[in-house]
């Protein structure tokens, strides 16, 4: 450090962890340090409010290398060589420098590929059928040009979501690792991780599966006569990036540390894959769908961040139709402009030597080497997936994400928060549920029980020709009645109906008398604690005299609770609520009420 930053940081002493730890204790009153500060991750991990020089612990080692060359990948439908062809030529005009075809038919290579310089722009291919064929006629198209890129038969994909091993498949690939020999920066051994993460898994599973299934495709292809130190060479990953941002950013870094392990068992310490991240399917929405743009921007990030090879970002509305000329273009934008204007693509690892950063990333190693090791000593990847055992794995984490998300523990703006009220979503591209399989992984919206929810109010006013009116009746203590006709607002709002603003009355038994009275479906009380306990009861049996049809609820969380229900009370919504159970059973009581109106 200069003298003159050791003079402008003198003023400002070194704070010890004992020192900060015993400020904290004293701000919290008493109240419990892992409870209020610790946060509890799914993936088992606990992260500590505040990480110094004290106890940062050892950097990995292989965390991968910087971003300057990363891939902005746009995925091209190639149902024909000159449609194909078009796509990606505007693609490459608009800014992207890597383009996935998804080769749906047998298109011509030179077709394919007119007028793309294969030097500068790197072309990846998922073929589904008659990829030796295909690759000959792109090794020959290719000769004297460094080709960039992978191809991907979708070979543990479709094993890990029809259940099927497709054995010609191992055949195939061998045949590619000999086909592209002379072109060391194309992959020819694609091995995808998303769907885990789309499924509902957590970091330490999409790693820890992901490895495992490599372990079990290198044993797969060195009885094919495949050399391992060529199969490692060849190797392209495809991973999913998910929510939580520091997390994911950890997984990437983990990831590449990991790999480096398994492949010093194979006695290989130089060897040169890439990694590809794409969106995440499980983190998106239909409702309010422009949101979706700032979770894949957060993705992109942290992708970037984790130092992988290529980005491969959906656009926004693509769950629900095919995406539009603007909605692509905007997708291919968002990597451009954290690789360019932010500068992510100019710093070499920029997060190295973040305390935080390294110790997710090393307790996410730590965790995932920990469930490597114990599938590959229970046989391994294809006996464990064989068995259901990874799929039983994935299905615990994905029923507590599930809860989390249903009790809005986990916030999804637009999905069960802050829902854009003013939105009209078409019945048909709303989820009407999903059945599970235990037997194979199905990639999923985690959205898809809310969804299915709020079909079911499209579908009654589809029916009726009328959206359900919510009232919020308020009274007494300004502060309360208003925060909590805020949030009665925001949670009953994600059921579509058509929530007004809060009504303000005089006091309770106005409140009742007007509310029960009113052309409202149903009605939500709001008001202070203090003011239940003196006139909730006889609001309920004020407003039960007049209307016995309507639904009657209460934003709190009253302690009389039993007379409440008694006296006609419907059911409360608070912050430990249920946002399903609380508003399909709202939906069962307006649609009783409803079917005289249907048309």
């Amino acid at each position: 450090m200069s003298e003159k930053n050791k003079t402008l940081f003198s003023d400002f002493p070194s704070v010890s962890t004992e020192q900060w730890m015993e400020r904290v204790t004293a701000d919290l009153k008493g109240a419990d340090f892992d409870r209020k500060l610790v946060w509890k991750n799914l993936t088992g991990i606990n992260f500590q409010p505040c990480y110094n020089i004290e106890n940062s612990i050892t950097q990995l080692k292989n965390t991968g290398q910087n971003s300057q060359a990363l891939v902005n990948y746009r995925s091209v439908t190639a149902c024909c060589g000159k449609s194909g062809n078009a796509l990606a030529l505007k693609a490459i005009k608009e800014g992207i420098n890597g383009i996935i075809f998804q080769m749906i038919t047998n298109v011509p290579v030179e077709e394919l590929l007119n007028g793309i310089d294969l030097n500068e722009i790197t072309v990846s291919f998922k073929l589904f059928n008659n990829a030796i064929p295909f690759t000959k006629e792109l090794v020959a198209f290719a000769k004297g040009k460094n080709l960039k890129g992978y191809i991907d038969t979708n070979l543990i994909s479709d094993y890990v979501t029809t259940g099927v091993f497709n054995e010609s498949l191992v055949d195939v690939t061998a045949e590619l690792v000999k086909l592209t020999s002379d072109f060391p920066n194309f992959k020819a051994v694609s091995i995808s991780g998303t769907e885990y993460l789309d499924s509902g898994a957590n970091q330490v599973q999409e790693i820890a599966y992901t490895l495992s299934s490599l372990v079990f495709l290198t044993e797969k292809l060195k009885e094919k006569g495949i050399l391992v130190q060529d199969i490692f060479n060849n190797l392209n990953f495809n991973l999913a990036i998910g929510l939580e941002y520091f997390v994911e950013i950890g997984k990437f870094r983990a990831f590449n540390n990991l790999l480096a392990e398994v492949a010093a068992k194979y006695q290989l310490a130089d060897f040169s894959n890439t990694i590809t991240a794409k969106t995440s399917i499980w983190s998106k929405s239909i409702t309010d769908a422009e949101t979706n743009l700032l979770r894949c921007t957060t993705e992109a990030m942290a992708a970037i961040l984790g130092n992988v090879d290529g980005v491969l970002i959906d656009a926004y509305d693509k769950e629900f139709k095919s995406a539009s000329d603007f909605s692509s273009r905007i997708a291919g934008n968002i990597t451009t402009i954290l690789k360019e204007e932010s500068y992510f693509g100019k710093v070499s690892n920029p997060v190295d030597g973040s305390y935080y950063i390294e110790e997710v990333s090393s307790k996410i190693a730590e965790k995932a080497l920990e469930l490597f090791k114990a599938i590959e000593a229970d046989g391994g990847f294809y006996i464990n997936f064989e068995n259901e055992i990874i799929q039983q794995q994935i299905a615990e984490i994905r029923l507590k994400k599930l809860k989390l998300i249903s009790q809005r523990r986990t916030p999804m703006v637009g999905i069960n928060k802050y829902p854009n009220l003013m939105e009209k979503v078409p019945v048909n591209v709303l989820s009407s549920g999903i059945t599970d399989d235990p037997k194979v992984l199905i990639p999923r919206r985690a959205s898809l029980e809310i969804e299915a929810m709020r079909r079911v109010t499209e579908e009654l006013v589809a029916s009726t020709n009328v959206r359900p009116i919510v009232q919020l009746a308020s009274y007494g203590n300004l502060t309360m009645r208003k925060a909590r006709a805020a949030f009665a607002y925001d949670f009953i709002g994600v059921s579509g109906f058509d929530v007004h603003q809060e009504e303000s009355f005089a006091n309770a038994e106005v409140a009742a008398t007007e509310s029960a009275k009113s052309n409202s479906n149903v009605v939500v009380i709001c008001s202070s604690d203090e003011d239940y306990n003196a006139t909730a009861v006889d609001f309920v049996k004020t407003f039960r005299a007049i209307d016995t049809d309507k639904v009657l609820l209460l934003a709190g969380a009253p302690k009389n609770m039993d007379e409440l229900t008694a006296a006609g009370l419907d059911g409360v919504v608070n912050m430990r609520t249920d946002v399903l159970v609380v508003l399909s059973n709202i939906q069962k009581k307006v649609q009783k009420t409803f079917k005289s109106l249907e048309v």
